[in-house]
């Protein structure tokens, strides 16, 4: 898969060393000469220009990339990138980064933005999830608001220990995407039970995440 990443600072640098670990063609786009650290990422492509002008959008060939990731430490810009992306050049996947909470409104399919990621809030969320086993925690929000990732750590007191998936009602507009236990990320099947400490990762709606800890804590 051919990718575009718009921002070669820290941020994008290291999404893009991640994905070409993982066997994808990377694109590093920044308009800044000091950011072009090409021996930092030397199996990336790398290209010098404004991600906010069509005609450098033309000269990274994005309409033969299947993602773009607007990564850029303004927010303007990613905005920018990403709908000029999608609307420009039919990207199919477009990623925001989201510098400032304030502007988290903004990022949605109305500015091309499929999935948009706010620093602060996985930064804030960990910090919750860290004291807060029991609570339901959201990670992060796919096409703003309609369905979130979150988080719900086990407690040993949960009703649902010993339980398997199949036993477990969900609300609707919930899915169980994985378990992670002891490190390692889990699948979840029907016949899995659940244990104490489970970190239980869901994609759902804001109005199920309420629903969601009524199904594990108070059940």
């Amino acid at each position: 898969m051919r990718i575009a990443i718009a921002g070669a600072g820290n941020v994008g640098r290291a999404i893009a060393r991640e994905l070409l670990d993982n066997g994808h063609q990377v694109l590093l786009i920044d308009r800044d000469p000091k950011a072009l650290k090409l021996e930092s990422v030397p199996d990336a492509e790398w290209l010098m220009a404004d991600a906010c002008e069509i005609t450098a959008l033309d000269n990274a060939k994005l309409d033969t990339c299947q993602v773009l990731v607007a990564a850029t430490g303004d927010d303007k810009v990613n905005l920018v990138t990403s709908l000029l992306a999608k609307t420009e050049y039919g990207v199919p996947r477009v990623v925001a980064r989201i510098n400032h909470p304030k502007n988290e409104w903004l990022f949605d399919s109305s500015w091309g933005v499929d999935v948009a990621v706010s620093t602060p809030r996985i930064i804030s969320a960990l910090v919750e999830e860290a004291v807060s086993v029991g609570d339901v925690v959201r990670l992060f929000s796919f096409k703003k608001g309609q369905a979130n990732l979150v988080e719900l750590t086990l407690p040993d007191t949960s009703s649902c220990i010993g339980k398997t998936v199949e036993e477990i009602e969900l609300p609707d507009d919930a899915a169980l995407a994985a378990i992670v236990r002891d490190g390692r990320v889990i699948t979840a099947k029907a016949h899995d039970v659940f244990t104490a400490g489970d970190e239980l990762l869901f994609v759902a709606s804001a109005a199920a995440e309420d629903k969601i800890k009524a199904c594990f804590i108070n059940n």
